[in-house]
């Protein structure tokens, strides 16, 4: 059996390495949607293609060919959309769901294979490795029980894909929530959470609480003007 790994970031294709050797089948990582497309035109048949963390448009010719699934952070329907972690920190959730879902044209609506409890603690970046843990957790479930998606249930809910003009920090935070701010977007890729200050730009990140104290690192540039 074919299976194919979607995904960036160095620690999804460490846990790629990790994991093939103990998953039965034959195995192929790709990370953009020009090796994606190539390894299918090469012949390459997979019985699933999975999505761990993707940052493309999946082609409507690919999602009605192969069965191909995604993760989702959050209790789908309830959720979907962009910007899954940062709008459940603002929203002032400290826990959620990893959840696995087959892919369809439209964004986080298919039905789902399994949900994996998800803690919300620490940075964004640490989050993020969590999440990929329990995703390949969740492939090597889906292949082993042949699990089949059922249709998702409850009231659905949308987030909104966040702007890099929201990741300035509001004036008005107590010291827990401006943790948060600056928490949920300290990972590799996503812009910081700053402050405009005159000619300058504070970016903030490993930020710690400390009773009603925030320390976090600085960094003072020039802003584009």
């Amino acid at each position: 059996m074919n299976y194919i790994v979607a995904a960036v970031g160095d620690w999804n294709k460490t846990l790629f390495d990790e994991y093939v050797a103990k998953l039965s089948g034959s195995w192929a990582y790709v990370s953009t949607p020009t090796e994606l497309k190539a390894k299918l035109a090469a012949g390459f048949d997979p019985k699933y293609i999975f999505f761990p963390h993707w940052r493309w448009i999946v082609p409507a010719e690919i999602l009605n060919n192969y069965e191909c699934v995604c993760f989702h952070m959050t209790d789908v329907p309830y959720g979907r959309g962009g910007s899954p972690l940062q709008n459940l920190i603002v929203r002032g959730h400290k826990d959620t769901v990893l959840t696995a879902l087959q892919m369809e044209k439209d964004l986080d609506t298919g039905p789902v294979y399994l949900k994996q409890a998800l803690s919300l603690a620490g940075s964004a970046e640490a989050i993020y490795n969590r999440a990929s843990q329990s995703a390949w957790e969740m492939i090597a479930k889906i292949i082993a029980d042949q699990i089949q998606p059922i249709p998702q249930r409850g009231d659905t809910v949308v987030f909104q894909r966040r702007t890099p003009k929201q990741s300035e920090i509001p004036s008005d935070l107590v010291p827990k929530q401006l943790y948060d701010y600056i928490r949920m977007l300290d990972a590799p890729g996503y812009p910081k959470a700053f402050i405009d200050k005159g000619l300058y730009q504070l970016e903030f990140d490993q930020a710690e609480l400390t009773a009603n104290t925030v320390i976090a690192r600085v960094k003072i540039k020039l802003k584009d003007l």
